[in-house]
């Protein structure tokens, strides 16, 4: 019986769901707002506020699991772009580094003092092709 197991399943293997999950959680951290279908934002949620969690402790080990979790793969720098990242010039980092930036600096700051519930759901329209319940997921202002 599956009774208490809350998985997200959506007729996809576990390898695309996870996939899917650090795809969705890159955009939404990315640009704090996407549209996406209300089965898949309620499952976005959960992520996206564990993210926020693991942000506001800003420990190594906090910052490796959100790498981990966010599927972060780092490009290698060539030597003259290393030297301008070392000088805080992150315009030559690929936009996974500029994820984790954002997440452990921006976000983390703006929720400092908030418990929980960082995210929202606001209905958005039917999708045209298949009728889907379209939703926008945002982080909240402050």
């Amino acid at each position: 019986m599956r009774h208490n197991k809350h998985t997200f399943k959506v007729g996809r293997t576990a390898s695309h769901r996870r996939a899917m999950i650090a795809n969705m959680l890159k955009s939404l951290i990315q640009h704090e707002k996407i549209e996406t279908t209300m089965t898949k934002a309620k499952e976005l949620r959960r992520h996206a506020d564990h993210m926020i969690t693991l942000a506001k402790k800003n420990t190594l080990a906090t910052r490796r699991t959100a790498i981990a979790e966010l599927m972060i793969r780092y490009n290698a720098l060539t030597p003259k772009e290393a030297r301008e990242a070392k000088k805080g010039d992150i315009s030559s980092y690929n936009d996974d580094r500029k994820v984790i930036a954002k997440l452990f600096s921006d976000l983390s700051v703006r929720f400092a003092a908030r418990p929980g519930g960082y995210t929202r759901i606001t209905a958005f329209r039917n999708r045209v092709g298949d009728n889907a319940e379209t939703v926008i997921i945002e982080y909240l202002p402050n």
